[in-house]
């Protein structure tokens, strides 16, 4: 059985895969509860003044050591994401204001709670020797961004996408190869190409990790 692989799923859709499975997630929740202190007063009922927002934090490891391609192709997508997006938002005084997306993380049957990025942390921890980062370490801190179902199994009735399957590359294999395995229909490299980014449909390279969607998805 093919391991699942993690990635993110970025507002409008869009994903980010892990190059490697995190080895934790961190995931905080908080209440806010208040008592009616007061001088000579013992312990009193508490009040409850509601919820904050959950918190999250994700540990991911990138290595391109393999093919010598600089790892800041994977983590420069990361840095992007601390970036005011196009999608704008209506204020109380009816401006529009731009905003960073928020994300999802998904992981087989686990997906988070919507949430954005409050810091990221990017430390390049191996170079070759003509000075290319060639490894490296993101440390990212999420912050809830609206009451959401998450960590359990997905609700096929939510609107979430199932997560999709992973393909690696083997030599001599081409998009319409994978398109036809999984689909019965080589027309859908195309649809490959788009989920996975690829500029050059023709230069894959072997072992490379596709994201396949369900057809359902």
């Amino acid at each position: 059985m093919a391991t699942e692989k993690a990635f993110l799923e970025i507002e409008g859709g869009v994903r980010i895969p892990c190059l490697f499975n995190p080895a934790q997630l961190r995931v905080s929740r908080a209440n806010d509860w208040d008592s009616a202190k007061g001088a000579g007063k013992g312990i009193t009922s508490l009040t409850f003044q509601g919820s904050s927002n959950g918190t999250m934090a994700l540990d991911l490891f990138f290595d391109t050591t393999s093919d010598g391609t600089p790892v800041t192709r994977h983590t420069g997508k990361l840095l992007e994401l601390m970036d005011i997006s196009v999608e704008v938002v209506k204020t109380s005084d009816g401006e529009l204001q731009g905003r960073p997306p928020y994300v999802t993380f998904h992981w087989g049957d686990l997906h988070s709670f919507k949430a954005v990025i409050t810091q990221l942390e990017l430390t390049f921890t191996y170079f070759s020797a003509s000075g290319v980062p060639l490894r490296a370490m993101v440390n990212l801190s999420l912050l809830q961004f609206e009451a959401s179902d998450a960590f359990g199994p997905q609700n096929p009735t939510s609107g979430t996408p199932r997560p999709a399957r992973v393909h690696r590359v083997q030599p001599g294999e081409t998009l319409d190869r994978i398109a036809a395995r999984y689909y019965g229909d080589s027309t859908q490299w195309r649809a490959l190409a788009t989920v996975n980014g690829l500029g050059d449909p023709l230069a894959l390279r072997p072992g490379t990790l596709l994201s396949v969607p369900r057809r359902d998805s």
